[in-house]
């Protein structure tokens, strides 16, 4: 299964203690991501699948640069934990 493969980067009592915090579900959201990248990697031509990817990665885009403005440290220390890029800016 493929969410075996994902290590939780927050610990649990982190996790029941914290869920509407912005770290917390960028993990989620990057969890997601990932799944529905393996998915699409087997079917190619689901385009529900595509669709729901581009709307989780725009709310992940956007909390994170929600928590890019409030705190830079922690916004830095999430990107390294996590190992995704840091986006582009225009």
């Amino acid at each position: 299964m493929v969410k075996n493969l994902f290590i939780s980067v927050i610990p649990q009592e982190e996790k029941e203690k914290n869920k509407g915090s912005v770290e917390f579900q960028v993990f989620n959201f990057t969890n997601k991501i990932r799944r529905l990248t393996a998915h699409l990697e087997f079917h190619r031509k689901d385009y529900l699948s595509q669709r729901g990817l581009r709307k989780i990665l725009g709310k992940r885009q956007r909390l994170l640069a929600y928590l890019s403005k409030k705190n830079r440290v922690r916004y830095k220390e999430l990107i390294g934990q996590l190992d995704i890029r840091e986006p582009k800016t225009r």
